[in-house]
């Protein structure tokens, strides 16, 4: 497909949706060959968009490098090409991205996920199960990996859970070219918040859970504003999938039933749950078997209405009952996008994310577990699953927080640890333009010191290092929140870091020589 935008189809849009305020310097007749937000990136005949802490010697920059054309909010008057003067750059390069690269996403069946934790997960089953359904056409956007077709150069590591517009559209773009039919993507709730998917409908949209984090100066003002973009993504969705157990059901619920017939509306729950309101509940689960090798669950229909039928038995290769409600989420969304009971058994035991319950058994220092829990829900799950299987056991736990966002995060890691840690490692995590030693003091603020020994060492490899040294045959040693993250985010830099599990791995081989 030629990608190309038109002036007349710039301003036919932005004037559909009461964007444009008004047009300097027109060019009626032109036609943009490219679209770009970063000047380092511009070439011939580009439309350039002035987002973000904008400033003005990027568009001079944009201008030498071929820029032909603007978007922005405010005119600059140094410009010596046409510019559309917007009230909102975002949505109007949300909406322009998706025109340049021809809507994109009317060619593929688009399943979404929200929610505070569970996204990953729940996105890699519902893709595991349609590779299997579409002969591996299914894309996937997910925090950790974007892939967007069968080559290997189509597979790389995300920047973020829901990329910038031009960046998602585009990546659209290429994986329809590439013959994928079918997209699972995570939807944070930071791309409603920065309007990265306005415009965009889903045909699932995925409900899993609610609990506060992303609240701070950078991100969320509240958590009602939370809750706000959380809950957009199922008033842009044909179908919607919610799970009944979570906290602000009837919050949910309204938000679905607002834009989608109540017939398309499947909640789900794990059985003798009753939810907050009334509503049916269309389907139940139930662990079967539940510890550390493997987890075996049923799901039942309970309304024939519902009009899709995923009762089986299933099984996973990733433990714990949390990961049960992300499946049966899953199975759910993959059933409304053709996939049978018989493709979901058949993939779902083979099912790995990167990063998620990896684990390292030492000789002399216990186990080691890396997972990408991140906030107060994912880290209390995790460990308080793991306290079940490891009853007699020390559970020491190494954790930071991230500088400048999620600044909620920090109580949150201090109440999970005070509830169903020991032993306690505070070290950095992305702090970004902060300084780390101060985000592990917040941490420590919120920790029960006569419950949990704290340690401080802002040096993660060595506080990973310090954690399995002082560890004793029987512990677990938690490494949370970082997963297979490559790098630290240091004063605006990304610094090359490992990853938690090559750390771990070289401090027990030193261990065991």
């Amino acid at each position: 497909m030629k990608l190309h935008l038109s002036a007349l189809q710039i301003t036919t849009i932005l004037r559909e949706h009461h964007l444009l305020k008004t047009i300097v310097k027109s060019v009626t007749e032109a036609t943009y060959q490219n679209v770009s937000y970063d000047s380092r990136a511009v070439t011939a005949d580009t439309l350039f968009f002035c987002k973000g802490n904008f400033k003005p010697e990027y568009l001079a920059s944009a201008v030498t490098a071929g820029a032909t054309g603007y978007v922005a909010e405010q005119e600059n008057l140094a410009a010596t090409i046409p510019g559309y003067i917007v009230t909102d750059i975002q949505k109007a390069m949300a909406l322009l991205g998706a025109a340049f690269y021809g809507y994109p996403q009317d060619e593929l069946f688009i399943i979404a996920f929200t929610g505070t934790k569970g996204k990953t997960t729940s996105a890699y089953f519902s893709r595991g199960i349609l590779q299997q359904t579409t002969n591996k056409h299914t894309a996937l956007f997910s925090t950790i990996d974007r892939i967007l077709g069968p080559k290997p150069e189509q597979e790389f590591k995300s920047d973020l859970t829901t990329p910038e517009s031009l960046n998602l559209f585009h990546d659209m773009r290429e994986a329809v070219d590439s013959g994928m039919t079918h997209l699972v993507m995570e939807v944070s709730s930071q791309a409603y918040k920065k309007n990265r998917v306005y415009g965009l409908t889903y045909d699932v949209g995925i409900f899993l859970n609610i609990s506060p984090d992303h609240i701070g100066r950078n991100e969320h003002p509240t958590f009602a504003d939370y809750l706000h973009c959380k809950l957009q993504l199922l008033v842009n969705s044909r179908k919607c999938i919610i799970n009944a157990e979570t906290d602000y059901l009837e919050d949910i619920y309204m938000a679905a039933k607002a834009t989608t017939d109540p017939e398309d509306i499947y909640l789900y729950a794990r059985k003798g749950v009753k939810p907050t309101i009334n509503v049916p509940v269309d389907f139940e689960f139930a662990s079967q078997e539940d510890n550390l090798k493997d987890a075996k669950f049923t799901v039942k229909r309970l309304n024939e209405a519902s009009g899709l039928d995923v009762s089986g038995e299933y099984q996973l290769a990733l433990p714990g009952d949390y990961n049960e409600n992300n499946a049966v989420a899953a199975i759910i969304a993959a059933g409304l996008a053709g996939a049978s009971v018989t493709d979901a058994q058949a993939t779902l035991p083979d099912v790995t994310v990167p990063g998620r319950f990896e684990s390292l058994t030492t000789a002399t220092h216990g186990t080691v577990f890396v997972d990408y829990a991140h906030n107060y829900a994912s880290v209390k799950a995790l460990l308080s699953f793991l306290r079940k299987q490891y009853n007699d056991s020390r559970v020491i736990v190494v954790v930071g927080s991230p500088g400048d966002k999620g600044i909620s995060r920090r109580e949150g890691f201090g109440k999970a640890l005070s509830e169903e840690a020991d032993v306690a490692y505070l070290t950095s995590d992305d702090p970004g333009f902060e300084d780390p030693a101060a985000i592990a003091a917040k941490i420590d603020e919120h920790i029960d010191h006569d419950k949990v020994t704290v340690h401080v060492e802002i040096d993660r490899p060595k506080a990973i290092k310090q954690a399995i040294s002082a560890s004793r045959p029987n512990d677990i040693v938690v490494l949370a929140a970082k997963g297979e993250d490559p790098y630290q985010k240091i004063q605006g830099v990304d610094t090359h870091y490992p990853t938690d599990m090559v750390v771990a791995k070289k401090v027990v081989a030193e261990l065991e020589q």
